[in-house]
């Protein structure tokens, strides 16, 4: 199922029909209201760089839903750079409901058709449909097997939203018009796996569904006739909603729009919820809340543990040349609480090229040297200090080593003692965000139990390097070359005890 890991975002807007605009109204009126979705998907940009696009709905032009989508960021796909061309585009696409999204594909194809949103055309308008969709499920492999048993049925791309495309036409064939809480709930029995999902057809009706477990995070808003949905706080707030307004769409619920009224129902039962921690420590907009909570400030209290765990431990200097360093940019709020609890400062020693996108989507050789040119280490911070550099998490370890190196041989930093945030990631998830097989995975090759493994203890003799552990279920970083010291000398001259301290 390689094919089909990815992460993306989405986002919904709607103007209901109304004597009285919603003051949020973009100035061209209500029947541009999907003039507010590129922006949207900006500011959910950090979840997808690799596409975008949007589907619109307009009842007084012969295509009632269109899509416009393609390879690019944002402001490529929509021409936001040139106000002729994007006029023309806003044009073109304007409605009075639509949806969006932007697709992050770790791999797979990058054509064109794996853009979203996916289109259904259909004679009968309940039947035209299109959505988007970002998560994973984890039984694709048993669906599409079962799609293909049919005879009469084919697919065209490896991925599980084109699934998800025929499990909605399935459940709009025949005569009978379901509801779509009805298609919502008789789709999801079907699925195992975490997704949120956004929906609108060529009547003009509007559905967001969220997972029954809460994994995938999206959130909605309404202001008079506005209704709008999207996958982190962040884009409603930046169009006015609200923090009052903004609200998380609960587990396993699902809100439509049909005949102008906003209906809110629970279509799946849940066991309880779950979250991926990965959408927290790194993923998110810093500036969003999912669930009741801000990012900005689970990060903070992340960096407050990482400062009371070194106070207790005590064992590295802290004088007037030790300095925090986050590893731009998901680090910076935990590096920022840990410096201010230990009354240290908190430098940008590595400063990050924006223009390089995230390590984390790259395969193996590409991700190492897209690592190696996307953060430059600035020598008048880092030269002389002790260096506590704060990562988000370590996931397959490719980046840490190279920023490592580039900290010690260009940065010219006297020592490095890298603290993570995240506790260790252990197994690969098949709901949350995917990363990696086992095999590729930084922490369980070193990690027995939630200790150090005797041959991790030999092998892993590095002053770079931390240990992380869990005692009685509690997360305990330990300095590794620390313990690797206590145990003795080494058989080289510049560590350990024979090093002169």
């Amino acid at each position: 199922m390689n094919e089909i890991h990815h992460e993306c975002g989405v986002a919904a807007i709607f103007h209901l029909p109304s004597e009285t605009p919603s003051p949020l109204c973009v100035e061209q009126g209500p029947e541009q209201i999907s003039r507010l979705l590129p922006r949207m998907l900006q500011d959910i940009q950090n979840r997808g760089q690799l596409a975008a696009g949007i589907t619109s709905f307009n009842p007084d032009r012969q295509q009632l839903i269109d899509t416009h989508k393609d390879i690019g960021s944002v402001s490529e796909v929509f021409r936001l750079s040139h106000s002729g061309k994007s006029e023309s585009l806003m044009q073109e696409y304007s409605g009075r409901a639509a949806i969006g999204h932007v697709r992050y594909a770790t791999c797979g194809q990058d054509d064109r058709s794996y853009a979203q949103p996916f289109e259904r055309h259909h004679l009968e308008k309940n039947k035209w449909f299109s959505f988007a969709f970002n998560g994973q499920l984890a039984n694709y492999s048993q669906l599409r097997d079962r799609l293909l048993s049919r005879n009469d049925h084919h697919l065209t791309r490896e991925t599980d939203t084109e699934i998800i495309m025929h499990e909605i036409s399935r459940e709009l064939s025949g005569d009978n018009r379901p509801s779509l809480f009805s298609v919502m709930q008789s789709i999801s029995r079907r699925f195992d796996g975490a997704y949120s999902l956004v929906f609108l057809n060529a009547r003009g009706e509007m559905m967001v569904a969220r997972d029954p477990l809460g994994i995938k995070p999206l959130c909605y808003a309404t202001d008079g006739s506005l209704f709008a949905a999207a996958s982190e706080s962040v884009a409603l707030l930046n169009i006015g909603f609200s923090p009052e307004q903004i609200k998380s769409l609960a587990p396993g619920h699902a809100l439509t729009i049909v005949d102008g009224k906003i209906e809110l129902e629970k279509y799946a039962e849940t066991s309880g919820s779950a979250h991926c921690f990965f959408e927290w420590i790194y993923f998110a907009n810093v500036a969003s809340s999912m669930d009741g909570r801000s990012v900005y400030l689970c990060r903070t209290e992340l960096g407050n543990e990482l400062a009371q765990l070194e106070k207790e431990d005590g064992s590295i200097p802290i004088d007037e040349d030790t300095i925090v360093v986050p590893v731009p940019d998901t680090s910076k709020a935990a590096a920022d609480a840990m410096a201010y609890q230990l009354g240290i400062p908190c430098r940008e020693g590595l400063i990050r090229n924006r223009y390089a996108g995230r390590t984390f989507i790259e395969r193996g050789s590409e991700r190492k040297k897209k690592a190696s040119t996307k953060y430059t280490p600035l020598r008048e911070v880092l030269n002389g200090k002790r260096v506590f550099l704060v990562e988000d998490s370590i996931v397959r370890s490719t980046t840490m080593r190279v920023l490592l190196d580039r900290i010690r041989d260009f940065g010219g930093a006297r020592e490095i003692h890298v603290r993570v945030a995240c506790p260790p990631i252990v197994a690969p998830c098949f709901y949350g965000i995917d990363m990696s097989t086992m095999a590729e995975l930084f922490a369980p090759k070193f990690l027995d139990g939630g200790r150090l493994t005797a041959e991790a203890q030999q092998e892993i003799i590095d002053p770079n390097l931390i240990h992380v552990e869990i005692v009685e279920g509690v997360l305990l970083a330990t300095k590794m070359r620390e313990a690797i010291r206590s145990k003795g000398p080494t058989v080289r001259e510049d560590l350990g005890k024979q090093a002169g301290n």
